[in-house]
């Protein structure tokens, strides 16, 4: 009776591969040269008796002799070896070279969504390093072995992700129908019914440059109304978590995708950039996790919780956000049924009771560098327009003034010409200096209570602490109070 060989992955195959091999001594050949030196001597002793292999046989004149054809024979063998040494060699750091071309290829595959090809070009890889003999050369054995930890650890990599997500789509995001997204229609439909209106007015401000930006990244376009719930398309909303901005950036994440923030600038409240920074972490995401609803729940709670929920399951997570849901925190549960209630709701406004309006017009404008500090009140006044809509154009800049650095001022169109012959008779200004006092935290304190005896804010207590969590003191702590003082 014939024995049935079951199939085993290719990944586990070659991470065994990889164990045996890496135990394995490593042997020194011998040489055809010496083989064929070793098979002349033997001929030349058969032919020529026993004392032909006997040096105590021969006479001095024939010692002398065999020992300068000796050395000749020496001579020639160690410019045979050096040759063939650097041959073998070059040969030996081609394959080393190939292979590593072909494991970075490996992840420009898995990039791409690619697992099969990433897995196909790290088989590739390890078969040409497995041809490499480094013998004695301490650079390429050190060289081989970087290449194998490397290739080991992107198939532990590849195959942690086939049992952590499914690999979708990223330019479709799924439309599902059930009690959940109902519920939050219905929540649209009364409760939040003016935030729904006025948002979506407000998102004729952004959305026509974030679907630009979507489509050149391939994103779904789709997730140009993702503002919606994160911020009303607000573009200084703030959470309780201190997230700032149309995408709701938290300092951590907005620092990591390239948003600066110094004592002049809070980048996450500039449109543009923050878009440009979701783009990139939502490109991010789908990359770990591989489905928008796992991926939009990642973006609202983050990656480590909600790798924590999957793994909470005990059972390989691979194709069911719903399944997830009952684990994740309350607020992160809605977001993905929020997204696609609004999704739903646009989609066809009348069937849900909706009459949308025309949304509000993109700003147009122009830009002049300003080179010192200068008061966003003071340009409004000189262009007779109204403060609030300066600050609009340029949300970013923390004390509605320009910084101490040469800075690109968005002001209407129209209007540029204008500032820059009344540039030399605006004043400079100057922000209020802060001052700091001590505070030791007593029993029973809290942030808010400290804040109103000081008459500062929460925010700013924090902000001079690098606080992450307000509701988080002990008793003894000493906290930095800002406390402003005239100029």
């Amino acid at each position: 009776m014939p024995i049935k060989i079951t199939s085993v992955p290719r990944c586990l195959v070659l991470l065994s591969i990889l164990f045996v091999f890496g135990c394995s001594s490593h042997k020194t050949p011998v040489t055809s040269h010496q083989n064929g030196n070793l098979s002349k001597a033997v001929q030349n002793g058969q032919n020529n008796g026993d004392d032909a292999l006997d040096p105590l046989a021969l006479s001095d004149r024939e010692k002398g002799e065999g020992m300068n054809n000796g050395a000749v024979a020496s001579s020639s063998n160690e410019k045979h070896d050096t040759v063939v040494k650097k041959e073998r060699g070059d040969e030996n750091q081609n394959l080393l070279d190939a292979a590593l071309e072909l494991t970075e290829a490996s992840q420009e595959f898995w990039a791409d969504g690619d697992v099969d090809g990433s897995i196909e070009a790290l088989d590739e890889a390890y078969a040409l390093i497995l041809k490499a003999d480094a013998g004695d050369n301490p650079k390429l054995s050190q060289e081989k072995e970087d290449i194998r930890f490397m290739i080991s650890k992107r198939i532990m990599e590849l195959y942690a992700s086939r049992n952590a997500v499914v690999i979708g789509k990223s330019k479709e995001i799924p439309m599902t129908m059930n009690d959940h997204v109902e519920r939050e229609i219905r929540q649209f439909q009364t409760v939040e019914r003016d935030f729904f209106m006025e948002s979506y007015k407000r998102s004729g401000r952004y959305r026509e440059k974030m679907v630009k930006a979507l489509k050149e990244a391939g994103l779904p376009e789709e997730i140009s109304w993702l503002p919606l719930i994160e911020s009303g398309f607000k573009s200084r909303a703030l959470s309780r978590s201190r997230a700032l901005g149309l995408w709701q950036f938290i300092p951590s994440t907005g620092y990591k995708f390239g948003l600066k923030r110094n004592s002049w600038i809070d980048e996450r409240l500039d449109p543009a950039k923050a878009t440009a920074a979701a783009i990139a972490y939502l490109k991010e995401l789908h990359r770990i996790f591989g489905d928008w609803a796992t991926v939009l729940a990642a973006y609202n709670c983050g990656e480590g919780n909600v790798g924590r929920a999957i793994r909470g399951q005990k059972i390989n997570y691979l194709d069911n956000f719903w399944d997830l849901y009952e684990r994740l925190p309350r607020e992160t549960a809605r977001y993905y049924p929020r997204f696609l209630a609004v999704l739903t709701i646009l989609k066809d406004p009348g069937k849900y009771g909706f009459t949308l309006g025309e949304p509000d017009k993109p700003a147009s404008y122009d830009m002049v560098t300003i080179e010192r500090t200068i008061h966003l009140k003071s340009v409004a006044d000189r262009l007779r327009i109204s403060l609030a809509e300066l600050t609009a154009l340029n949300p970013e800049l923390r004390h509605d003034a320009t910084p101490d650095v040469p800075y690109a001022l968005k002001v209407p169109s129209g209007k540029k010409d204008e500032l820059l012959a009344a540039m030399d008779s605006m004043p400079k200004w100057s922000p209020p200096k802060s001052a700091y006092v001590v505070h030791h935290v007593r029993r029973g304190e809290t942030l808010s209570l400290i804040a109103l005896r000081y008459r500062t804010s929460i925010q700013r207590i924090m902000e001079a602490n690098r606080m992450m969590r307000g509701h988080y003191i002990r008793v003894g702590q000493r906290l930095k109070i800002p406390v402003r003082s005239a100029t």
